[in-house]
């Protein structure tokens, strides 16, 4: 796929750590993987050259750990988090370690503002579809590590996972009104975790987490996740210029579990689409506008024009949202959502 390029790059990043300026996401790894499977590979190098100065060393490590749960979702442990995935990796497979851990780490979807599972659903893809090799291996690991030392839970979500195989309901899934449905938080200040504090104060945020029905077989989970990320695309349109990086993640987070579902087990696909779900809600509802504006209507260009600006855009989230939307562009053949990531270039 990039004759060695992504395996450079990745030996670049693995010298500095998933977060810099205290809590920002080192967006590295997830945007060159985009770069050199979209053809530009060439761009790589001097788009790191740009970026790495911004980020911070690897952290250091306090002690190993024993008792995950403890260490679940504390940053502090961010290092012994890397050093603990990185070990799982050199002693099993890839494949197994993440099915292990994918339904541990599912609840704290929110993590790193959703880059936690974000860079997972990159490293998955440099996995799956290339041969496996140490540099590869190693971002998985660093990808888990970091999911895990931010793992944060959704509010409301416990009775989300808790029924999420048992609750009737209709025989469509209705990502399209679950979506119209969703409140807003009255305060849209401050960053992403003051905001997702507020959703336990929105009286309708539950029963409206509540409105898309749990996936009864893995197919009706795959057609929901996709479902998801093209109606979420389709918001970004409308809603993109309250938050245009922000929301951004409302179609990323989706398009990441939909990409690693192929390496699961499909006993995990149901309750990929309820965190997928619980994820693209909540950034909807802490971001967007209640009333969206109409969408651009610029023409849009050929799929490989489409990245093709947006790679020599180089803001990362423009990459990755582009990224994304290609993806779901081939599954629905939707023309409109080729707008998005030029859209998204203008607003950031």
């Amino acid at each position: 796929m990039s004759d060695g390029i992504l395996e450079e790059a990745y030996e670049r990043l693995h010298r500095t750590g998933p977060e810099y300026q205290g809590w920002l996401s080192n967006h590295g790894p997830m945007a060159v993987e985009a770069l050199v499977r979209h053809g530009h590979p060439h761009r790589v190098h001097r788009w790191l050259d740009d970026y790495l100065d911004r980020l911070d060393e690897v952290p250091r490590g306090l002690h190993p750990i024993d008792d995950w749960r403890s260490a679940l979702g504390d940053p502090k442990r961010a290092g012994d988090w890397l050093t603990y995935f990185d070990r799982q990796l050199r002693e099993h497979p890839w494949r197994q370690v993440l099915g292990t851990w994918w339904p541990r780490l599912l609840p704290g979807i929110a993590a790193g503002a959703t880059h936690g599972v974000i860079r997972v659903g990159h490293a998955v893809r440099a996995l799956d579809r290339d041969s496996e090799n140490r540099q590869r291996l190693t971002e998985l690991g660093q990808a888990l590590g970091y999911w895990a030392a931010r793992w944060q839970p959704i509010p409301g979500t416990d009775q989300l996972f808790a029924a999420e195989t048992h609750r009737p309901g209709p025989d469509d899934i209705d990502v399209a009104a679950a979506l119209a449905g969703l409140p807003r938080i009255d305060d849209q200040t401050g960053g992403v975790r003051d905001r997702l504090g507020r959703l336990p104060g929105v009286p309708r945020w539950e029963p409206a987490l509540a409105t898309l029905r749990p996936a009864r077989s893995p197919a009706e989970a795959e057609r929901g996740l996709a479902t998801l990320v093209h109606r979420a695309s389709l918001d970004y349109l409308r809603f993109g210029h309250a938050a245009p990086v922000m929301l951004v993640h409302a179609v990323t987070a989706p398009t990441a579990v939909l990409r690693t579902l192929p390496a699961l087990d499909q006993d995990l696909w149901a309750p990929s689409l309820a965190a997928a779900w619980a994820a693209t809600a909540a950034m909807t509802s802490v971001y967007a506008p209640l009333d969206g504006i109409a969408p651009p209507t610029v023409a849009p260009a050929p799929p490989a024009e489409v990245f093709a600006r947006a790679a020599r855009h180089g803001d990362e989230h423009v990459v990755k949202l582009a990224d994304a939307i290609l993806d779901v562009h081939a599954a629905s053949g939707d023309d409109r959502l080729l707008t998005a990531p030029g859209y998204a270039g203008q607003l950031i």
